[in-house]
């Protein structure tokens, strides 16, 4: 009997050897492994998985865009499994949207490469898919306004209206973001203003847009869309409107709008005192004031209230508020007229002597020449002159 050849022996065993394991991966596997790895870096640098949101930076929201692709792909589980050490695959996700769209596994795997050939999240390549598109669009980079010198008073001046009350934040409801040439809003805590809006531009067959310039108050400015801006407002529940004292905020007998925000009513009073002194100069001194109700049901028991000189009263004018502060109105008002305020003193029903001071020695068309000046933003230019019983520019 032949001795048995090595060779031949060796050859006829090699039928039934397990297959070689396969040494190496893929160049794809290895992007899409070198991608994956570079946002479980993300997780553990911020402690969260990259989220969605306007609210969030573009290169996170990327993140989240290719770790929902990835979840989505079963021929890459068993790939980045053995990888997830923050099981970031195991946690439910909504795919509807990767779903409804075709994915391209060469196209992901170069979108992770770009991701993990970064050096940081600043240098990002590849930015191909659409909602990376309109996340650059809504995020819109910013640049310095070369003009800012120019919009700089119109700041300080919004300011100085806040603080007086001729002005008013207000949130943003969804039946309010009407957007304007002129308009100040305040953004993820920063003021901006709305320079210029553009040409209509048609971005669909249904959809209509607009190129917008804001000014932003750090001396900044961008070209965000209209519809982008509005959806910034939508997801930012801190945004504000910073009424214009120009857009009928406060209104003066004309038209009222069905979606005015009524703040009260400024009303003057004249009393019917028989105190000599209100009788001799009754056509000169009023009571100046702002209420959130009803001026008539403010003055039912005016003879009882020293602060309305123990008397009945009538109004000779109001003047309803929109989107401004009642207090600050009020203060406003009084400490412009100070100087004529009426130096009287009267006892109240329990003899205790009162000086009100609410009571000012002002004609009528003064005031209604003040309202004015508040509703065009001028006011805060005027001083009141008792002598000459005007006010006078500063």
């Amino acid at each position: 009997m032949r001795e048995p050849d090595l060779d031949e022996l060796a050859a006829e065993l090699a039928e039934f050897a397990p297959p070689a394991k396969r040494v190496g991966r893929s160049a794809r596997e290895e992007r899409v492994m070198a991608g994956f790895e570079e946002i479980q870096r993300f997780t553990e640098r911020h402690r969260r998985v990259p989220q969605h949101g306007d609210e969030y930076d573009i290169f996170e929201r990327l993140y989240a865009v290719r770790l929902e692709r990835l979840r989505a792909l079963a021929e890459y589980r068993a790939l980045l499994e053995p990888l997830d050490h923050h099981g970031l695959l195991a946690e439910a996700a909504s795919v509807a949207a990767v779903a409804a769209e075709s994915i391209d596994l060469d196209e992901l795997a170069a979108e992770l490469a770009g991701v993990a050939e970064a050096d940081d999240l600043t240098r990002l390549r590849h930015v191909r898919a659409h909602a990376d598109k309109r996340a650059a669009e809504e995020v819109a980079d910013r640049k310095p306004c070369a003009e800012f010198e120019r919009f700089r008073p119109l700041f300080a001046r919004v300011q100085a209206d806040l603080k007086t009350g001729l002005r008013q934040s207000q949130p943003i409801t969804a039946g309010r973001r009407a957007i304007e040439a002129g308009d100040f809003f305040i953004l993820d805590g920063i003021t901006l203003y709305v320079a210029e809006v553009g040409e209509p531009l048609k971005m669909t067959a249904r959809e209509v847009d607009r190129r917008l310039r804001l000014i932003f108050a750090n001396g900044t400015e961008s070209n965000l869309l209209l519809r982008s801006l509005q959806r910034a407002f939508y997801d930012d529940r801190a945004a504000r409107r910073l009424v214009s004292p120009n857009s009928g905020q406060l209104s003066l007998g004309g038209e009222w709008e069905a979606d005015d925000v009524e703040s009260g009513t400024i009303y003057v009073l004249r009393s019917l005192s028989d105190h000599p002194y209100v009788a001799q100069h009754r056509e000169l001194i009023h009571k100046i004031g702002v209420t959130g109700g009803k001026v008539e049901s403010r003055i039912a028991n005016a003879e009882q209230e020293a602060t309305y000189l123990l008397a009945q009263v009538e109004v000779v004018a109001s003047y309803r508020l929109a989107g401004i502060n009642r207090t600050k109105t009020e203060n406003l008002l009084h400490r412009l007229f100070a100087p004529a305020r009426l130096k009287i003193t009267i006892n109240d029903r329990f003899g205790h002597p009162v000086q009100p001071q609410e009571w000012f020695l002002v004609p009528l068309f003064v005031l209604d020449e003040a309202v004015e000046r508040m509703k065009d933003g001028t006011i805060i230019n005027y001083l009141y002159d008792p002598k000459a019983a005007r006010l006078k520019a500063i």
